[in-house]
């Protein structure tokens, strides 16, 4: 089969590799040259995949069997032409298009199939967000309807704060989409990410919930299993397939909720492996995120999904703006026991920018506060140079 993979970064080259693995051709699109997945694929494209006349031209060029997106600033609502050609968008043309825009997934969420979420509003201006910062009350949460890796997201915890948050959600938007979301700021005890296979003829699977720790909006640390009760467990697993039921189509979906004193809230979800399950690469599962992903793709039956180890990963981050960045530490990470490690050859490097991850694997009766820990040490020890 051909896949076109759109987008091409860290999530996209794993995808790659396991395509490759089981003899599946990937076509690498993305928006600048010698991206990660472009690394590892058969052949790649660089285009706008906002301009719809390009991906338009890349898609005949190639008559893929399937499209794979894997990041959010795409014109998706082409994506309903190419269904019509017989082509399979990944996992549906409705869950990519509801999926890039979180306007769309929330009030499904929400206003369609009735799950808890924080109250919410939306803005397309500094004025609109002043009024719904006023309805929903501060402290709150400000994202920009098209993101990732937490551009443009930030708390506004006094009325000051308001102008700035509108700028730098407005700069980190991706996409035309000029418009925001205010949601109220839920007091949490945890987040999880809660990855969700759906399949064409079999049922629905979950795998082992995965904690995980956020800075500016962006996962720093991730762990499998996360802590959370049988009922909440429970209340999550019926949420996640209630939601990615309406969206339809097969493939893993990456959702996300807070867990509180008052239950199980939704969050956000992803119709593809998330950054956190990267966490799954260090052998946690009999498949890791990316298998699951492809075979269900595919429609190869996936039987079950066993949790085999505990495990975590920690994010190696940039500092610095390079366009040659090198890394030094990696015979130091590579002597550590039960410990592994993904460099992935971004080609730049800015501040915060994800270079790479560390990930560790450990017995499922060893304290998770200890796994995590061996993460960050270990991620530690890999310095990026500029």
């Amino acid at each position: 089969m051909k896949i076109l993979l759109l987008g091409s970064g860290e999530l996209g080259k794993e995808f790659a590799i396991a395509a490759q693995r089981i003899g599946q051709t990937v076509i690498a699109v993305d928006s600048y040259e010698n991206a990660p997945a472009m690394q590892v694929a058969h052949g790649f494209e660089v285009i706008n995949m906002l301009d719809g006349e390009a991906l338009d031209r890349i898609v005949a060029k190639h008559k893929p069997d399937f499209i794979v997106p894997e990041i959010e600033a795409i014109r998706t609502e082409r994506f309903y032409d190419y269904e019509k050609q017989g082509i399979t968008v990944v996992p549906s043309a409705k869950a990519a298009n509801f999926t890039m825009n979180r306007k769309a997934i929330r009030d499904l969420a929400a206003k369609e199939l009735g799950l808890k979420t924080a109250n919410y509003r939306y803005a397309t201006t500094a004025e609109e967000l002043s009024k719904a910062v006023e309805e929903i009350g501060i402290p709150c949460v400000i994202k920009p309807l098209m993101s990732s890796s937490g551009k443009g997201q930030s708390t506004i915890k006094t009325e000051a704060d308001i102008e700035k948050a509108w700028n730098y959600a407005v700069e980190g938007s991706r996409g035309d989409v000029v418009e925001v979301i205010v949601e109220a700021f839920v007091k949490f005890n945890s987040e999880i990410t809660l990855l969700t296979v759906t399949q064409n003829n079999n049922p629905t699977l979950f795998c082992a919930p995965i904690g995980h720790r956020q800075e500016r909006g962006d996962y720093q640390e991730s762990w499998q299993p996360a802590k959370i009760s049988d009922s909440g467990l429970y209340e999550a697993q019926d949420m996640a397939e209630k939601v990615t039921e309406a969206l339809g189509g097969a493939g893993l979906f990456g959702v996300e909720f807070f867990l509180t004193d008052d239950g199980v809230y939704f969050s956000e979800l992803s119709p593809r492996p998330h950054d956190t399950g990267m966490v799954t690469l260090a052998g946690t599962q009999n498949f890791n995120e990316f298998e699951l992903h492809l075979r269900a793709i595919l429609s190869l039956p996936i039987f079950e999904i066993t949790l085999e180890k505990s495990g975590a990963s920690a994010v190696i981050s940039a500092s610095e703006n390079s366009n040659n960045p090198t890394y030094s530490g990696l015979e130091k990470i590579a002597a550590l026991p039960k410990t592994d490690f993904r460099i992935f050859g971004k080609p730049s490097s800015r501040p915060y920018r994800r270079m790479g991850v560390s990930l560790v694997s450990e017995s499922l009766e060893t304290p998770m506060e200890e796994v995590v820990e061996k993460a960050k040490n270990a991620a530690a020890l890999v310095q990026v140079n500029y």
